[in-house]
C-alpha cells in the first residue's frame, strides 16, 4: 500500500515563502517520478511541478516557472516545493502524486491521469 503524506502549508503574507513535503512509504521511491499538483474547489486539478525519478528532469507549470522549485531526496523517500514570491492566487490544496511509469523522464509527468497514487493535500493560504 502506497502512502503519500503531504506536510508544510499553511498561512502566509503575499511574497512570502513556504516549503511543502511529500513523504512515501510502500513504494521504491527512487524508481518513480513525483508530481505536486494543486485544485480548487469545483475546478479541476492542476499540474505544479513534475520531477523524474533521479530527479534530472524537471517540469513547471508556466504559472510557477521562477518562484516554485521542485526537489527530491530519495534517501529520505521525500519530495519537495519550494514555493517563493507567493501570490494570493496561489491559495488552494496542493496534493503530491507518484507516477505510474517506473524510471519515466518525459511530458507525462505534467499529466495528472498518468499518476496512480495520491496524498490528501495540503491547504496554502496566501493573503493579500
Amino acid at each position: 500500500q502506497v502512502q503519500l503524506v503531504e506536510s508544510g502549508g499553511g498561512l502566509v503574507q503575499a511574497g512570502g515563502s513556504l516549503r511543502l513535503s511529500c513523504a512515501a512509504s510502500g513504494r521504491t521511491f527512487g524508481s518513480y517520478g513525483m508530481g505536486w499538483f494543486r485544485q480548487a474547489p469545483g475546478k479541476e486539478r492542476e499540474f505544479v511541478a513534475g520531477i523524474n525519478w533521479n530527479g534530472d528532469s524537471i517540469y513547471y507549470a508556466d504559472s510557477v516557472k521562477g518562484r516554485f522549485t521542485i526537489s527530491r531526496d530519495n534517501a529520505k523517500s521525500t519530495v519537495y516545493l519550494q514555493m517563493n514570491s507567493l501570490k494570493p492566487e496561489d491559495t488552494v490544496i496542493y496534493c503530491c502524486a507518484t507516477h505510474k511509469v517506473p524510471y519515466y523522464s518525459g511530458t507525462y509527468l505534467k499529466s495528472p491521469n498518468r499518476y496512480d497514487y495520491w496524498g490528501q493535500g495540503t491547504q496554502v493560504t496566501v493573503s493579500s
